[in-house]
């Protein structure tokens, strides 16, 4: 198959992988020699192991980061310092996409980002919303109180009840006024960790009051 012709059948599609090409040709073996070839002259671009974009000038959908991040790690969905960010919570720029997965912790490195995705117990993975972009791809991403929460847990052993400052001066946490608080202590108490309920009530008592 030659590239023009394989470009025709997927530029619609965000990402492709190596389990589509079953629908595209009976030669997958051939197919998946070319897909090598095509990598190398940078016609493809692997983001991981069986998951790639078509190049930049070729594609004509440009996912997201957040997308990108969902799709490479599934079950997965943006939180901590990514959507602490994305909602205004704290100021600084993430350099890397964050999520939490109920799958091991682990991190990707490739051409368009570097992206990490820290474990949580299965009955801990709730709280995010399916958000529409305006390419109408849709991203899972933490709604901003448990985005607060895992962000706590996860840090857990850097926070001590009796620092009440370390939130906006270590974290430089902010606009937390219309945070809601009960979902703060009903997502904090999914965890069963005393410290931690005691972090969301002082988390609480200082930024949202």
């Amino acid at each position: 198959m030659k590239f023009i012709e394989f470009k025709q059948k997927i530029k619609t599609l965000p990402v492709f992988s190596t389990g589509l090409l079953s629908s595209l040709t009976d030669d997958v073996e051939t197919l998946k020699v070319q897909l090598s070839m095509w990598k190398k002259k940078g016609l493809i671009v692997p983001i991981r192991r069986g998951l790639y974009l078509l190049n930049k000038e070729d594609r004509k959908i440009e996912p997201s980061l957040f997308y990108l991040a969902n799709q490479m790690f599934i079950p997965s969905y943006v939180s901590l310092e990514s959507a602490l960010a994305y909602y205004g919570l704290i100021p600084e720029f993430v350099a890397q996409v964050t999520s939490v997965t109920s799958r091991k912790t682990c991190k990707f490195k490739n051409e368009v980002g570097v992206f990490s995705y820290q474990h949580l117990h299965p009955k801990c993975f709730t709280g995010f919303n399916n958000m529409k972009e305006l390419n109408d791809l849709s991203v899972l991403i933490a709604n901003p109180e448990k985005a607060v929460v895992d962000f706590l847990y996860l840090n857990l052993s850097k926070f001590n009840i009796s620092d009440r400052k370390i939130f906006t001066e270590s974290y430089r946490f902010q606009n937390c006024e219309k945070l809601n608080k009960k979902k703060i202590k009903a997502y904090g108490n999914l965890f069963g960790s005393k410290k931690l309920t005691s972090i969301c009530d002082l988390f609480i008592e200082e930024l949202i009051k």
